[in-house]
C-alpha cells in the first residue's frame, strides 16, 4: 500500500503536459470551490477562507459579458482557474484586460500556471485585442511572480497595505504587461 501511494506521489510530483483549457461552466462550481478553499490559493489571492458553493454556480452561471473564465482540466478534474475581466464598458480602458488566477494546492509547480497563462494571453492577444494586462501579487508570492515575468509582465509600482492577509496588512506589487507592438491589431 505504501508503495502505491509513493509512485502516485511522485507521478503528482511531475509536470503536467498540456491540460485541457477550455471555458468554465456553471458545472465547475464544486471543482472551483474546491480550489479557493486551498490555503495557498485563498492566502495569495483577495479572495477570503471559507468560500461559498453558491457564490460560485453564482458567478460561472451569469458571468458578465467582459469576464472571461478559462480552467485548466487533467484527467476530467478542474485544477485552476484563470479569469480575464475586460473593461467594455469604460472607453478608454477598452484595450486593458484584468487577469486573476488560482490554482489547487495539490497542481501548484505542475505546470498548470503556465497553460492558464499561455491560454489567456492567446484569448487577450487575439481575441479580446487587448494591448495591456494587468494584475496584483502579493510581494511574498515569488513562485507567481516569477511566472508572470516569464510570460512578459513587469513591476509597475508597490501597493503598500495593499490587503489585510492573516491578521496583517500586505503589500502587493501592481504588474502589466503590454503587447509588442508590432502584435497590436487596430
Amino acid at each position: 500500500m505504501a508503495i502505491g501511494r509513493r509512485c502516485t506521489a511522485r507521478l503528482k510530483s511531475l509536470e503536467v503536459e498540456g491540460p485541457e483549457i477550455r471555458r468554465a461552466e456553471p458545472d465547475d462550481c464544486s471543482a472551483i470551490y474546491e480550489i479557493f478553499k486551498c490555503p495557498k490559493v485563498f492566502a495569495g489571492t483577495l479572495q477570503l477562507p471559507y468560500p461559498s458553493r453558491e457564490h460560485w454556480r453564482q458567478r460561472l452561471a451569469d458571468p458578465s459579458h467582459s469576464t472571461y473564465n478559462l480552467v485548466a482540466v487533467v484527467s476530467d478534474e478542474v485544477v485552476g482557474m484563470l479569469g480575464v475581466q475586460t473593461f467594455q464598458n469604460r472607453p478608454r480602458r477598452r484595450h486593458v484586460g484584468a487577469i486573476g488566477m488560482g490554482v489547487h494546492d495539490e497542481w501548484q509547480g505542475k505546470g498548470i500556471g503556465t497553460a492558464l497563462m499561455r491560454a489567456g494571453l492567446d484569448l487577450a492577444d487575439n481575441w479580446l485585442n487587448l494591448t495591456r494586462l494587468e494584475l496584483e501579487v502579493y510581494t511574498d508570492n515569488e513562485p507567481a511572480i516569477r511566472l508572470y515575468e516569464r510570460f512578459g509582465f513587469e513591476r509597475e509600482g508597490r501597493l503598500r497595505q495593499h490587503a489585510f492577509r492573516d491578521g496583517r496588512y500586505v503589500d502587493s506589487y501592481m504588474m502589466a504587461r503590454l503587447r509588442p507592438s508590432g502584435d497590436v491589431t487596430t
